[in-house]
């Protein structure tokens, strides 16, 4: 019809035309309409699966401009949803059993595709649903106004029907038409030429016959059109438009004046009919003011249904609306099990794992597990955390691993550390003993200088070089004097305590020239070590060359504590002993008599006796 109209330049205003092609206006320039276009009920179904989040579904249509430009849409916004097709089919009224069977069994052969979309007329959604109760098979169906919410579809096949969603243009009855349709007779609705054969086919006569005409439409149930409301509105629109176009083409006049008469269609589609603005006389669901958009095409709007079994019968049940977004009330919805069925071509991945995609599918994976030290860029590559890091709790990304030593509270630290604290502890015990009496002749005896740079070495533990540049010194002084008294010599040079504090200072720093030389050559530091079999381990090690280092650093660790006891207790142990236990023997007069070289004598003196 709007490609007659058209060329005479004459508008439409349907109400029931819901055809996406139809807004376009290079092809139907005059036409508009009070119904919304497929396109909105297609979006509608697609945010429907979106919320549920059924990515894989089937999709049936039937034949012909309703089926197969609704579907065509609905494909569209699926994939801008991410929601994959398994696969597609066609229905016709020509179709016979057998044939609907076969549309069964090609949805079954996608077993993960639960869902099935129905973009058909009601004839074909019953044939549809006849066909799978014989096959004894059940989908969850999402389906179009075709399907709507009417009962003659379900009719004999409530079970397998049981759970689909299905879309209605949202409609209200108007209950003033109903009042005024029901008070019509053939006799005081004469104007109507097809009136008189529809009373005669409602109630079964003739109107040749006297009795036909005492029948009353008000007898029984009378149940109103749902897109009576849209006729309603088509009607107001076009009454709207003419309104307002004599009030702009004839402003002085109450009647059609001589300039409307041409009749210019173009003039008032474009200027009048797209621009008409009013509020409805029998207001829908969420708005008052009807109005057409550039395209001629009024808002979407729907009632989302539900079919399912309450109180012991099939009904449907309104559990949503949708206007240009969705509302879904999920309570009064009896899912089996409290939890919506899944339609997905692959289970979700678990959090360690990523998608790989199967080529030319983006609903359909493999999960491929990451290595414990991966963290996931994206939900499809693992990447390495960096070494010495490891992968956060979410897998978002990687945090430094905290370096492995050993610490103050390490029972393998809590050892060492007491036996050198004993160590030193006993060394000050020593030195105040020593200090205490320095001027008995045991101390004296004993070098002082050289026993407390020795004790001092003994503090220091790891200064060997002090400790043993001491003990050489003193053992040198010793073994020179009395090497001197055997030989009849003249007395030894250098074994005053200056000049044996003077050797001891060089000893010294032979071993720090040697360590400032190793310093400057590998400056000490550590390094991150990480093993490829455990990477969750950062272990902190010197960063030596070789492994001098850790032969010095094991050998230290036995000997240190050794060398000090032995010098504590075999060096100074004795002296303690008598300096304690036995001050009697601590007295110049139990020095026995005897040739010895004197540090105190003078420069002209050789020895004496």
């Amino acid at each position: 019809v709007a490609n007659l109209l058209r060329l005479f330049q004459i508008p439409q205003i349907s109400y029931a035309s819901t055809s996406a092609k139809l807004s376009d206006k290079t092809r139907y320039d005059y036409f508009a309409r009070t119904v919304p276009p497929d396109f909105y009920q297609a979006k509608a179904m697609a945010e429907i699966l979106r919320y549920f989040n059924w990515t894989y579904v089937s999709t049936v249509a039937s034949e012909g401009d309703y089926g197969e430009t609704g579907i065509d849409v609905f494909q569209q916004e699926a994939r801008a949803r991410q929601i994959c097709i398994a696969t597609s089919a066609k229905v016709s009224r020509s179709m016979s059993r057998l044939s609907y069977e076969g549309v069964i069994r090609s949805l079954l052969q996608k077993s993960n595709a639960k869902v099935v979309i129905l973009f058909t007329r009601s004839e074909d959604a019953r044939e549809l649903l006849v066909a799978a109760a014989r096959m004894n098979v059940s989908f969850i169906w999402v389906a179009s106004d075709g399907w709507g919410a009417q009962e003659s579809v379900v009719r004999g096949s409530e079970l397998v029907a049981d759970g689909a969603f299905t879309i209605e243009l949202a409609s209200y009855p108007i209950p003033e038409f109903t009042d005024y349709f029901t008070r019509l007779d053939p006799y005081n609705n004469t104007r109507n030429p097809w009136f008189r054969e529809f009373w005669e086919h409602r109630f079964q006569c003739s109107l040749h016959d006297l009795n036909c005409g005492r029948h009353s439409l008000r007898d029984g149930i009378f149940e109103q059109e749902p897109k009576i409301m849209f006729v309603v509105n088509a009607v107001y629109a076009m009454a709207h438009a003419l309104h307002n176009m004599r009030q702009a083409v004839c402003p002085n006049s109450t009647k059609v004046c001589d300039a409307m008469k041409p009749g210019n269609g173009r003039k008032l589609y474009r200027d009048f009919i797209l621009k008409t603005k009013f509020e409805a006389p029998f207001r829908p669901a969420d708005t008052d003011i009807i109005h057409f958009d550039a395209f001629g095409d009024s808002l979407g709007r729907y009632n989302i249904f539900h079919y399912h079994k309450e109180d012991g019968r099939y009904l449907y049940k309104k559990v949503g609306y949708w206007s240009q977004s969705l509302t879904l009330n999920t309570s009064l919805i009896p899912w089996e099990g409290q939890v919506p069925p899944t339609s997905q071509c692959s289970d979700p991945c678990k959090k360690n794992e990523i998608k790989s995609m199967q080529p030319g599918d983006v609903c359909c994976w493999i999960c491929i597990p990451c290595q414990p030290y991966q963290y996931l860029l994206d939900q499809f590559t693992c990447m390495d955390c960096s070494f010495g890091q490891w992968p956060l709790e979410n897998l978002s990304g990687c945090y430094d691993l905290p370096e492995e030593y050993i610490r103050w509270e390490d029972a393998w630290a809590i050892g060492p550390v007491t036996i050198s604290c004993l160590g030193m502890l006993c060394t000050l015990c020593v030195i105040g003993i020593f200090l205490k009496n320095n001027d008995t002749p045991v101390v004296k005896a004993s070098g002082r200088e050289l026993c407390y740079i020795l004790l001092l070495g003994v503090l220091m533990c790891y200064s060997f070089a002090v400790c043993y540049s001491a003990l050489l010194t003193k053992t040198n002084r010793i073994a020179r004097i009395f090497n001197g008294v055997k030989d009849g010599a003249q007395r030894p040079r250098f074994i005053s305590p200056t000049s044996q504090v003077v050797i001891c200072l060089a000893l010294i720093s032979c071993q720090l020239v040697v360590v400032v030389v190793w310093l400057l050559v590998e400056a000490p530091g550590v390094r991150k070590e990480i093993s490829p079999e455990k990477r969750d381990v950062v272990t902190l090690k010197c960063n030596s060359k070789d492994s001098s280092m850790l032969v010095q650093t094991t050998t230290m660790c036995i000997s240190v504590s050794l060398s000090g006891s032995v010098v504590l207790g075999c060096l100074f142990a004795p002296k303690i002993h008598i300096i304690l236990f036995q001050p009697q023997k601590n007295v110049t007069t139990l020095r026995v008599a005897t040739t010895r070289f004197s540090v105190t004598t003078g420069p002209g003196s050789s020895f004496s006796q």
